[in-house]
């Protein structure tokens, strides 16, 4: 079957959906279909079925895709800004939910955001690491890290305000992966690591080295208002690194509802405490890591190839079409 991926993120990127793009196109094609990868689809690219990331930025692509291969499947793949906004925003967001046959969704509580009418039509992906690092943390301090792009969604300098309530005598240190997006937002970065020696924003990386100091952490954050099913909590998880989360819908659905180590999103004070309760209660941080290895299976690449090659069959098996 040929496959016409489309991901508005550009070719070298290191967003996150470049990445779940090029993982899934490899995927697909070890499963013997022809795919290409592009930021949007054209006439000249030959397709059986559309694989859009993005509903809002891959609209175009939708609508060229369904008015000229109107006989054609579309399967979306929802993002959590497409999740948690543009999908109650923006007329292009649904619109492009009315032109797709069937969903994906890259954790099960996003399915609660669309139309009851949809939800049936919504498969969940788990979203996959295939690192085979294992969690090495520095025998020195208690080293907490921060892997996203600086935008206003990941809330990303949380970590380092919390370090404000963190007494020095905690040693804990925060190292902050990821290139900026948001000049402010940089700004703010670049001046907490000038005033505060526990903090290092390091900027964009390769993703292999991003892994490595994943790897090194006693802990990672994840900050975010908004999110659809981090990557990087697959990578955590993968690893074995505990997790620190603001307690938000996108984190809960892969975490789970009873996860321990949840702050309420926004509140430095809160991360705070909870960053020095895992420094500080071995019984604690025990468990955190316990329950990341009980998240191994769900994101294995196995497990993720799996559910991606059966929102395909369902999406060209079923007849659909309104």
């Amino acid at each position: 079957m040929n496959i016409a991926l489309v991901t508005p993120a550009s070719v070298g990127s290191r967003s996150g959906n470049r990445h779940t793009a090029l993982r899934w196109a490899a995927m697909l094609r070890s499963a013997g279909h022809r795919v290409s990868v592009a930021r949007e689809w054209t006439p000249a690219t030959s397709a059986d079925v559309l694989l859009a990331l993005h509903a809002r930025r891959s609209h175009a692509s939708l609508l060229a895709f369904r008015a000229l291969r109107a006989s054609c499947p579309i399967l979306l793949a929802l993002t959590g800004t497409d999740v948690y906004r543009d999908i109650h925003a923006s007329a292009e967001a649904r619109e492009s939910l009315r032109l797709a046959d069937r969903f994906i969704v890259l954790q099960p509580r996003a399915i609660d955001e669309l139309d009851e009418s949809l939800r049936h039509r919504a498969s969940t992906v788990y979203q996959s690491c295939a690192s085979r690092l294992r969690h090495q943390p520095v025998r020195r301090g208690f080293r907490v890290c921060v892997i996203g792009h600086l935008r206003e969604e990941k809330d990303p300098l949380r970590a380092l305000e919390a370090l404000a309530y963190v007494p020095p005598e905690a040693r804990i240190e925060v190292v902050q992966l990821g290139g900026s997006l948001d000049r402010a937002i940089e700004r703010a970065a670049r001046a907490g690591s000038a005033r505060e020696p526990r903090y290092r924003w390091l900027g964009s990386v390769p993703h292999a080295r991003a892994l490595g100091w994943l790897a090194s952490s006693h802990a990672m954050v994840i900050s975010s208002r908004m999110e659809g099913g981090a990557n990087v909590i697959s990578e955590a998880a993968r690893i074995g690194v505990p997790v620190l989360a603001s307690r938000i819908s996108g984190n809960i659905g892969l975490l789970g509802n009873d996860y321990p180590a949840y702050y309420p999103p926004c509140d430095e004070r809160a991360l705070a405490a909870l960053m020095m309760r895992a420094a500080g209660e071995s019984v604690f941080y025990d468990g955190l890591r316990e329950r990341m290895r009980r998240l191994r299976p769900l994101v294995a690449p196995s497990n993720e190839a799996r559910l991606l090659l059966a929102a395909i069959k369902a999406c060209t098996g079923a007849n659909e079409r309104r």
